[in-house]
């Protein structure tokens, strides 16, 4: 077998004008030639060619179930807020300020002998009222404090941008109920992985009752009545493929109609629990709300008690001391994904805050941590992925001028968002106290819940996050028509203010691009420029967009991600495009940018290697077979492995670019190709 030969050599700089304008400044390649692994051909595995140094040097903690580069940079997120805090308690704050709440939740979890001295007391009074319930008149208003505290038995509610009219807020119930993330661990009768999650789930519930005073007898019996509901839950939920085609998740109704078709379940009683007065909702999926009021109907009241506690427990476990919370890792952690250990109580407790106060804590993080001069280079890159876009879609032999000028419409009427809200969250009504940590963890979903009410009737706030400023992510969100990258994630090994432009439009510029693919991906692509559910496409485009997809489709079908186990094309269809279209936008700015910049061959890499090997450098990471497993089924990304040596194939320009041909392990035919963007 032919290698790739490479030699190494010590990293070298050169002059160049960023991207972010026309200063001239001395930048490096980016890339860190300890990362690869020269023993492996790239045209056989080019994965484990660019991230198997990385691979070798960042070895699988215990805590970790998944070790890549989004958890690394979200290590060293976590230091710098956990230094943010520290810089915190050395001040005086007064009660009710910020600082002063940020301070006490976090002493307060770190308290560990407290926590388990009061141990699962808190939750005491709210099993008491469940246990007191005596008649099914009174679940409506027993289901809504459950979901106040984000307990969510049987169903769930929010309110959000209605699809079909994306300038206004629409009330809209969700599927909801199961503590497990995929109805296949309910229904799966020849998955053995499935089967024998099922089976210790069921052992995990057996032993939580028991740890809150139930004898053994009882204990199953409750586990019964569980699984009972649940399964009944499962059985009539959407599937997650079935969940990702919008027009399907959309019947608007009048609510004086609502009330009729879900008759059996007193909705002006548990709506007025939130004081909500609305004169329309969308029911997102119908059989599973149906299903929900049949069992509350039909099901003995004790069994539905069952049900409701256990998900009370299950919600309050991490709240209540180290005996409930290391049971609840028993399952959640181990079994699940595979992990050995809990995360350090001081990243629980920093994730706690995050969880609680965000916003708060991310303005403290970009003050310190985010110069102005990465936001006005994202400014400037983002502005030449959607230049490098309009110009590929200009190029399209596929695609007609009518649903062109529709594609430019959107994509001009992107909205970007980079580093941090304009404005961030007021938490002053959010009440925090010393008492215990399970009041406080209601009080924050109260809280939380409370800033969504608000929503009701009112338009859409285009202005609101809905990440914090140090989360490692990035999103689009197709009712809005925007995009968006926290100051978390513009950092290395994602975005490197001191490296050219072959790696950073290896890197974050295919963050951006694929961001913006997700508009004009299988679901995206059925939203208009205003974030409405419009089909703007010819019958024709959309025929041809659907073929050309589904090349990925199958493609990832085939892709064996454990013995057995096959990646789902479907279900990530979404996200495989998006990397498909991030990989072919950003190359083509990367070729735009040369132009007036060109770039030369830097250890041993021209400019567009350094752009693959970016690229694959983000989703370097180290898994365990229980993540595999559980990320197969519930993610809709596919593993980090498969977004390189899954999607790099489908690119041209990367067979140019190493030279791949037919007789390498990754050459696929051009005709099995995706040839999309």
């Amino acid at each position: 077998m032919k290698k790739f030969m490479l030699t190494l050599l010590p990293a070298t700089v050169i002059s160049m004008s960023s991207c972010g304008g026309d200063k001239t400044t001395t930048i490096g390649s980016g890339i860190d030639l300890k990362n690869l692994d020269t023993t492996v051909d790239p045209k056989d595995d080019f994965y484990q060619f660019a991230c198997g140094g990385w691979m070798k040097n960042n070895p699988l903690t215990g805590e970790y179930a998944r070790y890549g580069s989004f958890e690394k940079v979200g290590e060293l997120n976590k230091q710098q807020m956990k230094s943010l805090i520290e810089d915190l308690s050395t001040q005086k704050f007064e009660k009710g300020t910020v600082g002063n709440k940020l301070c006490t939740l976090y002493n307060l979890y770190m308290d560990s002998t407290k926590l388990n001295a009061i141990g699962k007391t808190p939750l005491a009074e709210d099993l008491h009222a469940i246990d007191s319930i005596n008649s099914k008149e009174q679940l409506p208003a027993i289901i809504a404090d459950l979901h106040k505290i984000d307990a969510d038995v049987f169903f769930t509610f929010y309110i959000g941008a209605d699809d079909k009219n994306s300038k206004m807020n629409l009330l809209q119930t969700y599927q909801s109920g199961l503590s497990l993330g995929s109805r296949d661990y309910y229904l799966s009768q020849k998955d053995s992985a499935m089967i024998n999650i099922r089976e210790q789930f069921v052992a995990h519930v057996e032993r939580m009752f028991k740890l809150f005073g139930y004898s053994a007898d009882d204990a199953k019996k409750c586990t019964e009545d569980v699984m009972k509901i649940e399964t009944a839950l499962a059985e009539s939920f959407y599937t997650k493929e079935q969940l990702r085609v919008p027009n399907d998740n959309y019947h608007k109704v009048d609510y004086a109609q609502y009330k009729l078709d879900f008759a059996g379940f007193d909705w002006d009683l548990y709506f007025g629990k939130f004081n909500l007065r609305e004169d329309s909702i969308n029911v997102s999926q119908i059989k599973p709300i149906a299903k929900a009021v049949e069992l509350i109907a039909n099901e003995d009241l004790e069994t539905l008690k069952h049900y409701m506690t256990w998900h009370l427990i299950d919600r309050a476990a991490g709240s209540l001391g180290d005996e409930v919370y290391n049971a609840n890792f028993d399952f959640y952690g181990k079994v699940l994904s595979g992990r050995e250990e809990p995360s350090p109580r001081w990243k629980r407790a920093v994730s706690l805050l995050e969880g609680a106060m965000g916003e708060a804590l991310g303005e403290m993080y970009v003050n310190k941590y985010f110069p102005a001069s990465h936001k006005e280079r994202m400014i400037q890159l983002v502005k030449n992925l959607q230049d490098s876009y309009a110009e590929r879609l200009d190029s399209l032999s596929w695609m007609g001028d009518a649903t062109k000028v529709k594609a430019k419409e959107k994509l001009a009427g992107l909205v970007v968002k980079i580093g941090y809200p304009d404005k961030f969250r007021d938490y002053t009504a959010l009440e925090v106290t010393d008492e215990n940590l399970w009041e406080n963890s209601k009080r924050i979903s109260r809280f939380k819940a409370d800033i969504m009410l608000e929503k009701a009737g009112k338009p859409v706030d285009k202005t609101e996050w809905h990440m914090n400023p140090q989360t490692v992510n990035a999103y689009y969100n197709p009712t809005t028509n925007e995009i968006c990258f926290p100051a978390g994630i513009l950092q290395k090994p994602f975005f490197d203010m001191n490296a050219d432009d072959a790696y950073n439009y290896g890197a974050i510029g295919v963050v951006i691009g694929h961001e913006m693919t997700h508009g004009y991906d299988d679901q995206g692509r059925q939203f208009d420029v205003d974030g409405n559910l419009k089909d703007w496409w010819t019958a024709e485009d959309a025929a041809l967009f659907t073929l050309r997809a589904s090349s990925i489709m199958e493609y990832f079908n085939g892709i064996e991600v454990a013995p057995g186990v096959h990646a789902n094309g479907k279900f990530t269809l979404g996200e495989n495009l998006a990397d498909h279209g991030g990989l072919k936008i950003s190359f083509n700015a990367l070729k735009r940018a040369m132009k007036t910049n060109p770039l030369s061959e830097v250890d041993g890499f021209t400019p567009e290697q350094r752009f693959f090997l970016s690229y694959a450098g983000v989703w370097a990471n180290n898994i365990r077979p229980e993540e595999i497993i559980r990320r197969t089924k519930e993610d809709p990304h596919s593993l980090g492995k498969w977004r390189v040596n899954g999607s790099i194939p489908h690119i041209n320009e990367w067979y140019d670019a190493f030279g791949v041909t037919e007789t390498d392990s990754m050459y696929i035919d051009p005709s099995r190709r995706a040839h999309i963007w």
